[in-house]
């Protein structure tokens, strides 16, 4: 059994298992559109922060590598 939320015209809370549900379809997709930017955005963030961290890691290689020509 689902009842009205009150003062929200498009939700409604199933009884059974308190979950609230969006009646507004265009709603939802807005929302879906939302999450999914969110998860390319972090998608991004993330693959940003292992180039970052493979760089990092060449060039203490190239440091090192110089630093080893130095010495002979």
């Amino acid at each position: 059994m689902k009842v009205k939320v009150e003062g929200h015209e498009n939700l409604l809370r199933d009884i059974k298992s308190n979950a609230i549900i969006n009646t507004n379809i265009s709603d939802f997709k807005l929302y879906m559109n939302r999450k999914k930017m969110r998860e390319k955005d972090a998608d991004e963030i993330r693959n940003a922060c292992k180039e970052i961290n493979n760089l990092k890691k060449e060039l203490y290689e190239i440091k090192e590598l110089i630093k080893n020509l130095g010495k002979k």
